[in-house]
């Protein structure tokens, strides 16, 4: 066999295609692709499984490429709920130069100036800020806007049935500021909520503001060379005056799946094993259950009696609730990381220790650089980590961007303008100085 054919595990395929082990292991067990095996693991060379659309786009990827991409000019951008910092943080990788950020939470906002000092953080409430200083002075305004209840939308129309929801003072912003194009993401059950009439609210709002959205796609992270199985509803707007002269092209996946051992040990993504740092802790009670899960397993492999005394009320329930006394895998991907290691429903229980991942561990699954500190209390610091965009895959989106910004500049030349006054005066409006 060629040693240059890339091998990927039934469970990472599984993974990646979002479908279950049993599935994937169906397929090679039925000789529906070739099974092989590969360091004492069941699963395929990536090259005989073609004709699938997502081996496909990393047996053909332009990562390596599209890492070259540099800004022809610094491209100016402002960010709405910028949380812990993993959307701003990647989009600052790849090139975009942040005018403004502003978040709510002030142990976020504490992690950010920590981090970039050099950054204009606005701590406060979005409702508060006038961004109309900033008219025509920005190129992108980005943020991924709480999901808070749409339960009236699609009654009236448009911009009116967003109001009173996060997503009007997103849309504000944007009228407001009128940058070239916006980014904005959220979770991908946005698309199919309250019956589909929440996004189609969202859709007539865009239009209403003079933006062409481009089709939207749920990106996966485990795409992007980020070891976690996270996916986001990416949605991103051109302004009409340009929309016509240029396209978007969404970005190339990484070459492979990652795991947990890629998060943890030194490797493709760090230059170290993970540092020590703080984290939370089991009961001693929870602690013993949980030292009967291997690798990768979860309730169902407790004894019966055990199992039943510890899901409670779950027992009864549908569904698998896999993501009930698990732990994860070296060898995978980690599951979708929450607000918190250790709540019961989502368990994410240490591979090969019995205890919650700690706080640089849960970093690293999100491709946070392990100098990033995070402030404010532990569960502060595990929130601000949870609900934020994996660093990487906020990263290869805004390579995407630059690319589309380098075909308008080409287009329609400008300079890039101070911006300094126009903060200042969005900063004053608000209550807050410089």
């Amino acid at each position: 066999m060629d040693s240059k054919m890339r091998f990927i595990s039934e469970n990472n395929l599984a993974a990646l295609l979002g479908t279950s082990n049993a599935t994937v292991r169906r397929w090679g067990d039925d000789g529906v692709y070739p099974l092989q095996k590969n360091n004492g693991r069941t699963g395929f060379y990536m090259e005989n499984l073609r004709g699938i659309p997502e081996v496909d786009s990393m047996l053909n990827s332009r990562w390596e490429e599209e890492k070259k991409i540099r800004p022809f000019r610094p491209y100016t951008s402002v960010e709405l709920f910028a949380g812990g910092g993993g959307l701003a943080l990647g989009l600052s990788l790849a090139g975009f130069s942040h005018v403004l950020l502003n978040e709510f939470d002030p142990s976020a906002c504490k992690t950010l100036r920590q981090n970039r000092p050099d950054w204009n953080v606005l701590e406060g409430d979005v409702c508060d800020v006038d961004f109309t200083p900033l008219k025509d002075r920005v190129d992108l305004v980005s943020g991924g806007f709480p999901c808070q209840a749409f339960s009236y939308a699609g009654k009236q129309g448009g911009f009116n049935d967003t109001r009173g929801t996060l997503f009007f003072e997103m849309a504000r912003a944007i009228d407001e500021i009128q940058p070239k194009v916006f980014l904005c993401e959220n979770v991908k059950g946005l698309v199919s909520h309250d019956g589909g009439r929440t996004f189609k609210t969202i859709r007539r709002t865009i239009s209403e503001l003079g933006y062409t959205l481009v089709e939207p796609r749920v990106l996966k992270a485990i795409m992007h060379q980020v070891p976690q199985k996270r996916e986001r509803l990416i949605l991103i707007a051109i302004r009409n005056d340009l929309a016509d002269r240029v396209s978007y092209h969404w970005p190339s996946p990484f070459h492979e799946v990652l795991t947990l051992s890629d998060a943890f040990h030194k490797g493709i993504l760090y230059d170290t094993d993970t540092p020590a740092s703080d984290g939370a802790t089991y009961p001693e009670k929870k602690r013993k259950i949980l030292d009967m899960i291997p690798p990768g397993g979860d309730w169902r492999q407790l004894p019966d009696d055990i199992a039943q005394k510890y899901l409670g009320g779950s027992w009864h329930l549908g569904g698998g609730k896999t993501g009930m006394a698990r732990r994860l895998s070296l060898d995978e991907p980690s599951l979708t990381l929450t607000c918190s290691p250790s709540q019961k429903q989502t368990e994410r229980c240490h591979p090969t220790e019995t205890r919650p991942l700690t706080v640089r561990e849960y970093a690293r699954i999100q491709t946070f650089p392990d100098e990033w500190d995070f402030a404010g209390t532990l569960s502060s610091q595990y929130k601000q980590i949870g609900n934020a965009v994996p660093v990487n895959l906020a990263w290869s989106v805004g390579r995407s961007l630059i690319r589309l910004f380098n075909d308008i500049q080409t287009i329609m030349p400008t300079e890039t303008p101070d911006c300094n006054k126009a903060v200042a005066e969005v900063m004053k409006r608000t209550g807050r100085l410089l």
